[in-house]
């Protein structure tokens, strides 16, 4: 079933850069470009991804080229810290502008529930990506777009067994985030055994790095680590090589940057789990889009979850997937 998905969205993303290509630059989109029919469609775009994280600009930039082919506007709007306050409020906000279409990640559906029913009740159709796999439908919102979290933990947790891995732990950089947490989880389950849960600030490299090598120094079993973000990734690997164990502990991450890729690359790291976040912008436009023009949205599956990832970066792999981090699409 979950190749099946992924063989779907991977054409569909085919035919959709075949047709029209782009790659936007500011925070909001309309159609000014040649040849594109302006629909006068709006669409909002709130996500819990903070200024400070990487991977969120790149979902950014998929949905501001989204927002340039299918001639609409989009914005991108997201609290700037981990705020599911702040967040709630600017998806009320949004909803009080009247936009045609909103997309939202959910990474807490208790605090944001609400919020994303009252858009529901407005009449305001709503399409989740990111986070949010477990808990879309019983809010509403017509499909999700991203992955399944724990099941990603998992193949993860099986990837690092395989390797040999016995002993290790989880750096989880949001502490509340479900999708985090469920990453964690599947880990664990995918290993076999518990990996501890090491939680960590994205906003203070240096004390991830400090939290992570006084960690693998104080228990000399650990020979497997876990991130789930390069905001954490990053300082592991400064912290495996303070330490003098960068490449006898085994070290994989969620998500791709130009450093996970060359730490893939010259083998200090083992692979990366990519979600294509690029696409999850990119497809929520095109999906609302098509959506408000036809009644009708893609679903990918019985489900209603459009799979974007699972995708494992790996040494084979991961030099020709660098160019993309430089455009801005991986």
């Amino acid at each position: 079933m979950m190749r099946r998905r992924m063989y779907a969205v991977l054409l569909l993303a085919a035919l959709v850069a075949a047709a029209c290509g782009g790659d936007g630059t500011s925070n909001e989109s309309g159609g000014k470009g040649g040849g594109v029919t302006q629909r006068g469609f709006r669409i909002v775009a709130v996500t819990h991804g903070q200024a400070s994280d990487p991977f969120w600009s790149i979902v950014a930039n998929g949905v501001k080229a989204a927002a340039r082919d299918e001639g609409v506007t989009a914005e991108y709007r997201a609290p700037q810290t981990f705020d599911m306050v702040a967040m709630s409020q600017l998806i009320d906000a949004a909803v009080a502008s009247k936009p045609d279409g909103l997309i939202v990640s959910i990474p807490d559906a208790d605090a944001l529930g609400p919020s994303i029913q009252k858009a529901i009740s407005s009449g305001i159709p709503v399409i989740s990506i990111n986070s949010g796999s477990d808990v879309f439908a019983g809010l509403g919102v017509l499909a999700h777009i991203g992955q399944t979290e724990e099941v990603a933990g998992q193949l993860a947790g099986q990837k690092m067994k395989e390797a040999g891995v016995t002993h290790a732990i989880c750096v989880n950089q949001e502490v509340g985030n479900v999708a985090l947490d469920l990453r964690c989880k599947g880990f664990s389950e995918g290993l076999g055994f518990s990996a501890e849960v090491v939680p960590v600030d994205l906003n203070d490299p240096g004390g991830i790095t400090q939290s992570i090598a006084s960690k693998v120094q104080s228990d000399s079993a650990i020979n497997g680590i876990l991130t789930l973000g390069p905001t954490a990734s990053t300082p592991a690997l400064q912290a495996l090589q303070t330490a003098g164990k960068l490449g006898q502990i085994k070290l994989a991450t969620f998500d791709l940057s130009t450093e996970v890729l060359q730490a893939i690359d010259k083998g200090d790291m083992l692979f990366a789990i990519d979600q294509a976040q690029y696409l999850q912008g990119y497809l929520a436009i095109v999906f609302m889009t098509q959506y408000l023009a036809t009644g009708a949205v893609a679903l990918g599956s019985p489900d209603r979850v459009v799979l974007t990832g699972p995708q494992f970066v790996t040494k084979e792999n991961a030099a020709a997937v660098i160019k993309f981090t430089d455009q801005g699409v991986r």
